[in-house]
Protein backbone atom coordinates (compact mmCIF):
# COMPACT_ATOMS: atom_id res chain seq x y z
CA UNK A 1 0.00 0.00 0.00
CA UNK A 2 1.44 3.37 -1.03
CA UNK A 3 1.90 5.83 1.83
CA UNK A 4 -0.05 9.06 1.43
CA UNK A 5 2.13 11.97 0.38
CA UNK A 6 1.77 15.16 2.36
CA UNK A 7 2.19 18.70 1.15
CA UNK A 8 2.52 22.07 2.87
CA UNK A 9 0.94 25.18 1.36
CA UNK A 10 2.41 28.46 2.63
CA UNK A 11 -0.60 30.68 2.07
CA UNK A 12 -1.35 34.40 2.32
CA UNK A 13 -4.70 35.20 3.94
CA UNK A 14 -4.82 38.78 2.70
CA UNK A 15 -5.77 41.72 4.92
CA UNK A 16 -8.52 39.99 6.90
CA UNK A 17 -12.00 39.50 5.51
CA UNK A 18 -12.81 36.30 3.65
CA UNK A 19 -13.85 38.42 0.65
CA UNK A 20 -10.16 39.27 0.07
CA UNK A 21 -9.00 35.65 -0.16
CA UNK A 22 -7.79 34.46 -3.53
CA UNK A 23 -9.86 31.67 -5.07
CA UNK A 24 -6.92 29.29 -4.73
CA UNK A 25 -6.51 30.07 -1.03
CA UNK A 26 -10.20 29.50 -0.39
CA UNK A 27 -10.11 26.16 -2.18
CA UNK A 28 -7.05 25.07 -0.20
CA UNK A 29 -8.75 25.97 3.08
CA UNK A 30 -11.80 23.89 2.20
CA UNK A 31 -9.55 20.84 1.66
CA UNK A 32 -7.09 21.33 4.52
CA UNK A 33 -6.41 18.47 6.92
CA UNK A 34 -4.18 20.59 9.17
CA UNK A 35 -4.36 24.38 9.53
CA UNK A 36 -1.46 26.19 11.21
CA UNK A 37 -2.33 29.86 11.49
CA UNK A 38 -1.10 33.14 12.95
CA UNK A 39 -2.92 35.25 15.54
CA UNK A 40 -3.62 38.07 13.10
CA UNK A 41 -5.59 35.79 10.78
CA UNK A 42 -9.26 36.73 11.10
CA UNK A 43 -11.19 34.06 13.02
CA UNK A 44 -13.94 34.01 10.38
CA UNK A 45 -11.49 32.47 7.92
CA UNK A 46 -11.36 29.38 10.14
CA UNK A 47 -14.92 28.50 9.18
CA UNK A 48 -13.68 27.71 5.65
CA UNK A 49 -11.87 24.54 6.76
CA UNK A 50 -13.59 21.14 7.11
CA UNK A 51 -15.02 20.24 10.55
CA UNK A 52 -12.40 17.54 11.13
CA UNK A 53 -9.44 19.74 10.16
CA UNK A 54 -6.86 20.04 12.96
CA UNK A 55 -6.37 23.73 13.80
CA UNK A 56 -3.16 24.93 15.42
CA UNK A 57 -2.90 28.56 16.57
CA UNK A 58 0.79 29.52 16.72
CA UNK A 59 0.34 33.16 17.76
CA UNK A 60 3.10 35.17 16.07
CA UNK A 61 1.87 38.52 17.28
CA UNK A 62 4.24 41.13 18.68
CA UNK A 63 4.28 41.47 22.47
CA UNK A 64 2.25 38.30 23.07
CA UNK A 65 3.10 34.68 23.81
CA UNK A 66 3.71 32.81 20.57
CA UNK A 67 4.99 29.47 19.37
CA UNK A 68 8.69 29.75 18.49
CA UNK A 69 9.65 29.71 14.83
CA UNK A 70 11.60 26.50 15.40
CA UNK A 71 8.50 24.78 16.82
CA UNK A 72 6.41 25.98 13.87
CA UNK A 73 8.96 24.54 11.47
CA UNK A 74 8.76 21.21 13.30
CA UNK A 75 4.96 21.21 13.13
CA UNK A 76 5.01 21.72 9.37
CA UNK A 77 7.49 18.92 8.85
CA UNK A 78 5.72 16.58 11.31
CA UNK A 79 2.29 16.78 9.69
CA UNK A 80 3.66 16.73 6.15
CA UNK A 81 5.57 13.52 6.88
CA UNK A 82 2.30 12.07 8.22
CA UNK A 83 0.85 12.51 4.74
CA UNK A 84 -1.38 15.48 5.62
CA UNK A 85 -2.42 18.39 3.43
CA UNK A 86 -1.18 21.28 5.56
CA UNK A 87 -2.12 24.94 5.13
CA UNK A 88 0.26 27.38 6.83
CA UNK A 89 -1.95 30.48 6.88
CA UNK A 90 -0.29 33.87 7.30
CA UNK A 91 -1.88 37.31 7.23
CA UNK A 92 -1.19 39.37 4.14
CA UNK A 93 1.29 37.84 1.72
CA UNK A 94 3.58 35.04 2.95
CA UNK A 95 6.71 36.62 1.43
CA UNK A 96 6.13 40.07 2.95
CA UNK A 97 7.76 39.87 6.42
CA UNK A 98 6.31 36.38 6.78
CA UNK A 99 9.52 34.46 7.67
CA UNK A 100 8.74 31.99 4.92
CA UNK A 101 12.42 31.38 4.18
CA UNK A 102 13.02 29.54 7.47
CA UNK A 103 9.92 27.38 7.00
CA UNK A 104 10.87 26.48 3.43
CA UNK A 105 14.40 25.57 4.48
CA UNK A 106 13.03 23.27 7.21
CA UNK A 107 10.71 21.58 4.68
CA UNK A 108 13.51 21.18 2.16
CA UNK A 109 15.74 19.58 4.80
CA UNK A 110 13.20 16.75 5.13
CA UNK A 111 12.32 16.60 1.40
CA UNK A 112 8.78 17.79 2.12
CA UNK A 113 6.66 18.93 -0.80
CA UNK A 114 5.53 22.56 -0.52
CA UNK A 115 3.99 25.42 -2.46
CA UNK A 116 3.82 29.15 -1.76
CA UNK A 117 0.46 30.79 -2.51
CA UNK A 118 0.37 34.61 -2.71
CA UNK A 119 -2.00 36.79 -0.76
CA UNK A 120 -2.92 40.47 -0.87
CA UNK A 121 -0.45 42.29 1.39
CA UNK A 122 -1.88 44.76 3.87
CA UNK A 123 0.83 47.16 2.67
CA UNK A 124 -1.15 47.46 -0.58
CA UNK A 125 -4.69 46.70 0.56
CA UNK A 126 -4.92 48.94 3.64
CA UNK A 127 -4.15 52.24 1.84
CA UNK A 128 -6.45 51.26 -1.04
CA UNK A 129 -9.39 50.48 1.25
CA UNK A 130 -8.82 53.78 3.05
CA UNK A 131 -8.87 55.66 -0.27
CA UNK A 132 -5.13 56.41 -0.35
CA UNK A 133 -3.28 55.83 -3.65
CA UNK A 134 0.37 54.87 -3.10
CA UNK A 135 1.37 56.35 -6.44
CA UNK A 136 0.28 59.54 -8.17
CA UNK A 137 1.59 61.27 -11.27
CA UNK A 138 2.33 64.41 -9.25
CA UNK A 139 2.57 63.51 -5.56
CA UNK A 140 4.18 60.07 -5.52
CA UNK A 141 6.24 58.46 -8.26
CA UNK A 142 7.48 55.72 -5.94
CA UNK A 143 6.87 54.23 -2.51
CA UNK A 144 8.77 52.05 -0.04
CA UNK A 145 7.45 49.36 2.28
CA UNK A 146 9.32 48.52 5.48
CA UNK A 147 8.77 47.19 8.96
CA UNK A 148 9.50 49.40 11.95
CA UNK A 149 9.80 46.43 14.30
CA UNK A 150 13.47 47.37 14.73
CA UNK A 151 13.75 51.10 13.93
CA UNK A 152 17.40 51.34 15.00
CA UNK A 153 18.61 49.30 12.01
CA UNK A 154 16.88 51.41 9.35
CA UNK A 155 18.52 53.98 7.09
CA UNK A 156 16.32 56.92 8.04
CA UNK A 157 18.25 59.37 5.90
CA UNK A 158 17.41 57.40 2.75
CA UNK A 159 13.81 56.72 3.81
CA UNK A 160 13.14 60.37 4.57
CA UNK A 161 13.94 61.30 0.96
CA UNK A 162 11.25 59.04 -0.51
CA UNK A 163 7.86 60.53 -1.40
CA UNK A 164 5.65 57.82 0.13
CA UNK A 165 6.37 55.38 2.94
CA UNK A 166 4.30 52.38 4.01
CA UNK A 167 5.19 51.12 7.49
CA UNK A 168 4.17 47.73 8.85
CA UNK A 169 4.41 46.71 12.52
CA UNK A 170 5.04 50.30 13.51
CA UNK A 171 2.34 51.05 16.10
CA UNK A 172 4.50 50.61 19.19
CA UNK A 173 7.29 52.71 17.64
CA UNK A 174 5.17 55.49 16.14
CA UNK A 175 6.86 58.23 18.17
CA UNK A 176 10.32 56.98 17.15
CA UNK A 177 9.30 56.83 13.48
CA UNK A 178 8.12 60.45 13.60
CA UNK A 179 11.22 61.52 15.53
CA UNK A 180 13.57 59.98 12.97
CA UNK A 181 11.72 61.42 9.98
CA UNK A 182 11.68 64.94 11.44
CA UNK A 183 15.32 64.58 12.47
CA UNK A 184 16.23 63.69 8.90
CA UNK A 185 14.51 66.60 7.25
CA UNK A 186 10.87 65.59 6.73
CA UNK A 187 8.42 68.48 7.14
CA UNK A 188 6.29 68.48 10.33
CA UNK A 189 3.24 69.09 8.12
CA UNK A 190 3.76 65.87 6.14
CA UNK A 191 0.49 63.95 5.96
CA UNK A 192 0.19 60.61 7.76
CA UNK A 193 -2.53 57.98 7.96
CA UNK A 194 -2.78 55.20 10.51
CA UNK A 195 -5.00 52.31 9.44
CA UNK A 196 -5.88 49.79 12.14
CA UNK A 197 -7.42 46.35 11.43
CA UNK A 198 -7.39 47.03 7.69
CA UNK A 199 -9.98 45.14 5.68
CA UNK A 200 -12.03 43.99 8.65
CA UNK A 201 -15.24 45.20 10.29
CA UNK A 202 -13.08 46.85 12.98
CA UNK A 203 -11.10 49.02 10.58
CA UNK A 204 -10.36 52.53 11.82
CA UNK A 205 -8.38 55.29 10.11
CA UNK A 206 -6.68 58.28 11.70
CA UNK A 207 -5.47 61.03 9.35
CA UNK A 208 -3.22 63.86 10.45
CA UNK A 209 0.29 65.30 10.17
CA UNK A 210 3.62 64.27 11.66
CA UNK A 211 3.32 67.11 14.18
CA UNK A 212 -0.10 66.15 15.55
CA UNK A 213 -0.85 62.46 14.93
CA UNK A 214 0.56 61.38 18.30
CA UNK A 215 -1.94 63.59 20.11
CA UNK A 216 -4.77 62.18 18.00
CA UNK A 217 -3.91 58.56 18.88
CA UNK A 218 -3.02 58.93 22.56
CA UNK A 219 -4.20 55.93 24.57
CA UNK A 220 -5.14 53.90 21.48
CA UNK A 221 -3.73 50.40 21.00
CA UNK A 222 -2.20 50.72 17.53
CA UNK A 223 -1.97 47.08 16.59
CA UNK A 224 -2.21 45.80 13.99
CA UNK A 225 -1.67 48.92 11.89
CA UNK A 226 -0.42 50.05 8.52
CA UNK A 227 1.06 53.55 8.51
CA UNK A 228 1.17 55.61 5.32
CA UNK A 229 3.34 58.74 5.22
CA UNK A 230 3.34 61.19 2.33
CA UNK A 231 1.23 63.79 0.57
CA UNK A 232 -0.87 61.11 -1.20
CA UNK A 233 -2.63 60.67 2.15
CA UNK A 234 -4.44 63.97 1.54
CA UNK A 235 -6.06 62.50 -1.59
CA UNK A 236 -8.22 60.24 0.56
CA UNK A 237 -10.53 63.19 1.23
CA UNK A 238 -11.35 63.21 -2.48
CA UNK A 239 -11.05 59.55 -3.49
CA UNK A 240 -12.79 57.60 -0.77
CA UNK A 241 -16.55 56.87 -1.01
CA UNK A 242 -18.86 59.69 -0.04
CA UNK A 243 -20.53 57.52 2.63
CA UNK A 244 -17.40 57.85 4.77
CA UNK A 245 -17.02 61.19 6.51
CA UNK A 246 -13.55 62.77 6.76
CA UNK A 247 -11.84 65.37 8.89
CA UNK A 248 -8.42 67.01 8.50
CA UNK A 249 -7.14 65.58 11.75
CA UNK A 250 -8.78 62.29 12.58
CA UNK A 251 -11.25 60.03 10.83
CA UNK A 252 -12.45 56.82 12.38
CA UNK A 253 -13.95 54.98 9.46
CA UNK A 254 -15.25 51.50 8.94
CA UNK A 255 -14.75 50.80 5.29
CA UNK A 256 -16.00 47.28 4.67
CA UNK A 257 -17.93 47.00 1.42
CA UNK A 258 -21.00 45.86 3.32
CA UNK A 259 -20.92 49.03 5.40
CA UNK A 260 -20.51 51.23 2.34
CA UNK A 261 -23.78 49.95 0.95
CA UNK A 262 -25.63 50.18 4.23
CA UNK A 263 -28.61 52.50 4.34
CA UNK A 264 -29.58 54.44 7.44
CA UNK A 265 -33.06 52.96 7.02
CA UNK A 266 -31.92 49.39 7.73
CA UNK A 267 -33.19 48.23 11.13
CA UNK A 268 -29.81 47.41 12.71
CA UNK A 269 -27.81 50.29 11.24
CA UNK A 270 -25.29 51.69 13.69
CA UNK A 271 -25.34 48.65 16.00
CA UNK A 272 -22.22 46.57 16.60
CA UNK A 273 -23.13 42.95 17.33
CA UNK A 274 -20.82 40.37 18.86
CA UNK A 275 -21.68 36.89 17.53
CA UNK A 276 -20.60 34.05 19.79
CA UNK A 277 -21.37 31.03 17.61
CA UNK A 278 -18.68 28.56 16.56
CA UNK A 279 -16.52 29.86 13.72
CA UNK A 280 -17.82 27.08 11.46
CA UNK A 281 -21.44 28.13 12.08
CA UNK A 282 -21.48 31.91 12.25
CA UNK A 283 -21.21 32.93 8.59
CA UNK A 284 -24.86 32.82 7.48
CA UNK A 285 -26.12 34.36 10.74
CA UNK A 286 -23.50 37.14 10.53
CA UNK A 287 -24.35 37.79 6.89
CA UNK A 288 -28.03 38.18 7.78
CA UNK A 289 -27.20 40.70 10.51
CA UNK A 290 -24.85 42.59 8.19
CA UNK A 291 -27.56 42.77 5.53
CA UNK A 292 -29.76 44.49 8.12
CA UNK A 293 -27.13 47.18 8.66
CA UNK A 294 -25.25 45.80 11.67
CA UNK A 295 -21.50 45.82 12.13
CA UNK A 296 -20.75 42.21 13.08
CA UNK A 297 -17.75 41.01 15.08
CA UNK A 298 -17.10 37.30 15.38
CA UNK A 299 -16.12 35.95 18.78
CA UNK A 300 -16.22 32.16 18.47
CA UNK A 301 -16.92 30.71 21.90
CA UNK A 302 -17.24 27.15 20.63
CA UNK A 303 -14.83 24.90 18.81
CA UNK A 304 -16.49 21.92 17.16
CA UNK A 305 -14.06 19.00 16.86
CA UNK A 306 -14.24 15.20 16.45
CA UNK A 307 -15.02 13.08 19.54
CA UNK A 308 -12.23 11.59 21.63
CA UNK A 309 -13.08 8.21 20.04
CA UNK A 310 -15.08 7.11 16.99
CA UNK A 311 -15.61 3.60 18.36
CA UNK A 312 -19.19 3.95 19.65
CA UNK A 313 -20.43 5.79 16.56
CA UNK A 314 -18.71 3.33 14.23
CA UNK A 315 -20.33 0.39 16.04
CA UNK A 316 -23.75 2.04 15.82
CA UNK A 317 -23.32 2.72 12.09
CA UNK A 318 -22.34 -0.91 11.57
CA UNK A 319 -25.66 -2.00 13.11
CA UNK A 320 -28.04 0.67 11.75
CA UNK A 321 -30.54 -2.02 10.75
CA UNK A 322 -31.17 -2.74 14.46
CA UNK A 323 -32.54 0.77 15.11
CA UNK A 324 -36.07 2.08 14.59
CA UNK A 325 -35.24 5.79 14.84
CA UNK A 326 -32.25 8.08 14.32
CA UNK A 327 -32.49 11.41 16.18
CA UNK A 328 -30.40 14.40 15.09
CA UNK A 329 -30.67 17.62 17.09
CA UNK A 330 -28.07 19.86 15.44
CA UNK A 331 -26.27 20.52 12.18
CA UNK A 332 -23.08 19.38 13.91
CA UNK A 333 -24.69 16.02 14.59
CA UNK A 334 -25.73 15.75 10.95
CA UNK A 335 -22.29 16.75 9.63
CA UNK A 336 -20.30 14.37 11.79
CA UNK A 337 -22.74 11.45 11.49
CA UNK A 338 -22.73 11.55 7.69
CA UNK A 339 -18.98 12.17 7.56
CA UNK A 340 -18.47 9.00 9.57
CA UNK A 341 -21.07 7.11 7.55
CA UNK A 342 -19.06 7.82 4.39
CA UNK A 343 -15.78 7.01 6.16
CA UNK A 344 -17.22 3.55 6.87
CA UNK A 345 -17.85 3.00 3.16
CA UNK A 346 -21.62 3.56 3.38
CA UNK A 347 -24.02 6.15 1.99
CA UNK A 348 -27.64 7.25 2.53
CA UNK A 349 -28.90 3.85 1.36
CA UNK A 350 -27.78 2.50 4.73
CA UNK A 351 -30.64 4.56 6.26
CA UNK A 352 -33.38 2.91 4.20
CA UNK A 353 -34.85 0.96 7.11
CA UNK A 354 -34.63 3.63 9.81
CA UNK A 355 -36.84 6.68 10.47
CA UNK A 356 -35.21 10.05 11.17
CA UNK A 357 -36.35 12.75 13.58
CA UNK A 358 -34.65 16.14 13.65
CA UNK A 359 -34.91 19.19 15.88
CA UNK A 360 -34.91 22.55 14.16
CA UNK A 361 -35.20 23.85 10.62
CA UNK A 362 -31.44 24.24 10.22
CA UNK A 363 -30.92 20.59 11.13
CA UNK A 364 -33.60 19.58 8.64
CA UNK A 365 -32.00 21.78 5.96
CA UNK A 366 -28.63 20.15 6.59
CA UNK A 367 -30.28 16.76 6.13
CA UNK A 368 -31.99 17.92 2.92
CA UNK A 369 -28.59 18.91 1.50
CA UNK A 370 -27.67 15.24 1.69
CA UNK A 371 -30.81 14.18 -0.17
CA UNK A 372 -32.56 12.87 2.94
CA UNK A 373 -36.08 13.82 4.05
CA UNK A 374 -36.70 13.67 7.82
CA UNK A 375 -39.72 11.68 8.95
CA UNK A 376 -40.51 13.97 11.88
CA UNK A 377 -39.76 17.57 12.91
CA UNK A 378 -41.31 18.76 16.20
CA UNK A 379 -43.24 22.03 15.90
CA UNK A 380 -41.40 24.12 18.51
CA UNK A 381 -37.82 23.66 17.24
CA UNK A 382 -36.61 22.47 20.66
CA UNK A 383 -35.63 18.99 21.81
CA UNK A 384 -38.06 19.11 24.73
CA UNK A 385 -41.04 19.10 22.36
CA UNK A 386 -39.84 16.10 20.38
CA UNK A 387 -41.19 13.49 22.80
CA UNK A 388 -44.46 15.35 23.42
CA UNK A 389 -45.28 15.33 19.70
CA UNK A 390 -43.64 12.08 18.68
CA UNK A 391 -45.66 10.49 15.84
CA UNK A 392 -45.80 6.95 17.26
CA UNK A 393 -45.57 5.12 20.63
CA UNK A 394 -41.98 4.83 21.83
CA UNK A 395 -42.41 1.69 23.88
CA UNK A 396 -39.78 -0.82 22.79
CA UNK A 397 -38.36 1.40 20.06
CA UNK A 398 -34.59 1.37 19.69
CA UNK A 399 -33.31 4.93 19.15
CA UNK A 400 -29.86 6.03 17.99
CA UNK A 401 -28.87 9.47 19.26
CA UNK A 402 -25.52 10.84 17.93
CA UNK A 403 -24.76 13.87 20.08
CA UNK A 404 -22.12 16.08 21.64
CA UNK A 405 -19.67 14.09 23.73
CA UNK A 406 -20.19 15.99 26.97
CA UNK A 407 -22.08 18.95 28.36
CA UNK A 408 -25.33 18.45 26.48
CA UNK A 409 -28.75 18.45 28.15
CA UNK A 410 -30.06 15.05 29.25
CA UNK A 411 -33.78 15.90 29.29
CA UNK A 412 -34.47 14.39 25.87
CA UNK A 413 -32.83 11.08 26.73
CA UNK A 414 -34.65 10.91 30.06
CA UNK A 415 -38.04 11.57 28.46
CA UNK A 416 -37.48 9.06 25.66
CA UNK A 417 -36.47 6.45 28.20
CA UNK A 418 -39.51 7.23 30.36
CA UNK A 419 -41.73 6.58 27.33
CA UNK A 420 -40.19 3.11 26.96
CA UNK A 421 -37.60 3.76 24.26
CA UNK A 422 -34.16 2.14 24.35
CA UNK A 423 -31.80 5.03 23.66
CA UNK A 424 -28.25 4.45 22.48
CA UNK A 425 -26.22 7.65 22.91
CA UNK A 426 -22.99 7.91 20.93
CA UNK A 427 -20.46 10.75 20.79
CA UNK A 428 -20.41 12.30 17.33
CA UNK A 429 -18.44 15.47 18.11
CA UNK A 430 -17.09 17.62 20.91
CA UNK A 431 -17.76 21.28 21.61
CA UNK A 432 -15.14 23.02 23.69
CA UNK A 433 -14.06 26.48 24.73
CA UNK A 434 -11.39 28.09 22.50
CA UNK A 435 -8.05 28.76 24.13
CA UNK A 436 -8.10 32.48 23.26
CA UNK A 437 -10.54 35.29 22.54
CA UNK A 438 -10.45 36.72 19.03
CA UNK A 439 -8.39 39.91 18.95
CA UNK A 440 -11.15 41.95 17.27
CA UNK A 441 -13.67 40.92 19.97
CA UNK A 442 -11.26 41.75 22.79
CA UNK A 443 -10.56 45.17 21.32
CA UNK A 444 -14.26 45.94 20.82
CA UNK A 445 -15.11 44.94 24.40
CA UNK A 446 -12.22 46.97 25.78
CA UNK A 447 -13.23 50.03 23.78
CA UNK A 448 -16.90 49.57 24.76
CA UNK A 449 -18.04 49.64 21.13
CA UNK A 450 -20.22 46.51 21.36
CA UNK A 451 -23.98 47.18 21.50
CA UNK A 452 -25.36 43.62 21.41
CA UNK A 453 -24.07 40.13 22.20
CA UNK A 454 -25.99 37.18 20.75
CA UNK A 455 -26.10 33.73 22.33
CA UNK A 456 -27.49 30.71 20.45
CA UNK A 457 -26.95 28.08 23.15
CA UNK A 458 -26.19 27.71 26.83
CA UNK A 459 -22.68 26.57 25.99
CA UNK A 460 -21.92 29.81 24.17
CA UNK A 461 -22.92 31.69 27.33
CA UNK A 462 -20.79 29.43 29.53
CA UNK A 463 -17.71 29.70 27.34
CA UNK A 464 -18.17 33.45 26.79
CA UNK A 465 -18.19 33.88 30.55
CA UNK A 466 -15.13 31.65 30.83
CA UNK A 467 -13.19 33.60 28.18
CA UNK A 468 -14.07 37.01 29.60
CA UNK A 469 -13.05 35.86 33.08
CA UNK A 470 -9.79 34.64 31.63
CA UNK A 471 -9.05 37.79 29.63
CA UNK A 472 -10.50 40.55 31.82
CA UNK A 473 -10.54 39.13 35.37
CA UNK A 474 -7.48 41.13 36.32
CA UNK A 475 -9.51 44.28 35.81
CA UNK A 476 -12.27 43.10 38.19
CA UNK A 477 -14.84 44.97 36.12
CA UNK A 478 -16.52 42.35 33.94
CA UNK A 479 -19.97 43.54 35.04
CA UNK A 480 -19.01 47.07 34.09
CA UNK A 481 -17.63 45.78 30.79
CA UNK A 482 -21.08 44.46 29.89
CA UNK A 483 -23.34 46.98 31.63
CA UNK A 484 -24.18 48.93 28.44
CA UNK A 485 -24.62 45.87 26.22
CA UNK A 486 -27.90 44.24 25.17
CA UNK A 487 -27.73 40.50 25.88
CA UNK A 488 -29.80 38.56 23.33
CA UNK A 489 -30.79 34.90 23.74
CA UNK A 490 -32.22 32.34 21.32
CA UNK A 491 -34.55 30.75 23.89
CA UNK A 492 -35.45 29.95 27.51
CA UNK A 493 -32.59 27.56 28.31
CA UNK A 494 -30.03 29.96 26.92
CA UNK A 495 -31.71 32.82 28.77
CA UNK A 496 -31.41 30.89 32.04
CA UNK A 497 -27.68 30.57 31.47
CA UNK A 498 -27.45 34.29 30.71
CA UNK A 499 -29.20 35.13 33.98
CA UNK A 500 -27.12 32.65 35.99
CA UNK A 501 -23.75 33.77 34.62
CA UNK A 502 -24.23 37.30 33.29
CA UNK A 503 -27.01 38.47 35.61
CA UNK A 504 -29.63 39.32 33.00
CA UNK A 505 -31.05 38.86 29.53
CA UNK A 506 -32.52 41.76 27.54
CA UNK A 507 -33.91 40.07 24.43
CA UNK A 508 -35.27 36.55 23.96
CA UNK A 509 -36.46 35.09 20.68
CA UNK A 510 -40.12 34.07 20.57
CA UNK A 511 -39.30 31.43 17.96
CA UNK A 512 -36.25 29.52 19.15
CA UNK A 513 -34.27 29.79 15.91
CA UNK A 514 -31.64 32.13 14.51
CA UNK A 515 -34.34 33.75 12.39
CA UNK A 516 -36.37 34.24 15.54
CA UNK A 517 -33.38 35.81 17.26
CA UNK A 518 -32.88 38.23 14.39
CA UNK A 519 -36.57 39.17 14.49
CA UNK A 520 -36.33 39.78 18.22
CA UNK A 521 -33.33 42.09 17.72
CA UNK A 522 -35.17 44.08 15.04
CA UNK A 523 -38.19 44.43 17.33
CA UNK A 524 -35.92 45.52 20.19
CA UNK A 525 -34.28 48.14 17.98
CA UNK A 526 -37.66 49.39 16.77
CA UNK A 527 -38.72 49.69 20.41
CA UNK A 528 -35.69 51.88 21.11
CA UNK A 529 -36.52 54.07 18.14
CA UNK A 530 -40.20 54.41 18.98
Amino acid sequence: MTEAKGKVYLVGAGPGDVAYLTVKTYNLLTQAQVLIYDALVDQQLLQCVPPDCLRVDVGKRGGQVSTSQGEINQLLVHYCLQGKQVVRLKSGDPFIFGRCTEEIQALQAYCCDFEVVPGISSALAAPLIAGIPLTDAVLSRCFAVFTAHEPDVLNWDALSRLETLVVLMGGRNLSEIIHQLLRNGRSPSTAIAIIRWAGTSQQQVWIGQLNNILAETTGVLLSPVVIVIGEVVRLCNYLKPETISSQDTVSQCQTMVSNLSTSVHLPLTGKTILVTRAATQSSEFSDRLTALGANVISMPTLEIVPPSSWLALDQAIASLADFHWLILTSTNGVDYFFSRLIAQGKDVRALAGIKIAVVGEKTAASLHQRGVQPDFIPPNFVADSLVAHFPEPLQGKKVLFPRVESGGRDVLVQELTTQGAVVIEVAAYQSRCPHTMSASAKLALQNRTVDIITFASSKTVKFFYQLTQQVFSQDNDIDQLLDHICIASIGPQTSKSCIDLLGRVNVEAEEYTLDGLIQALVQWRNGLSA
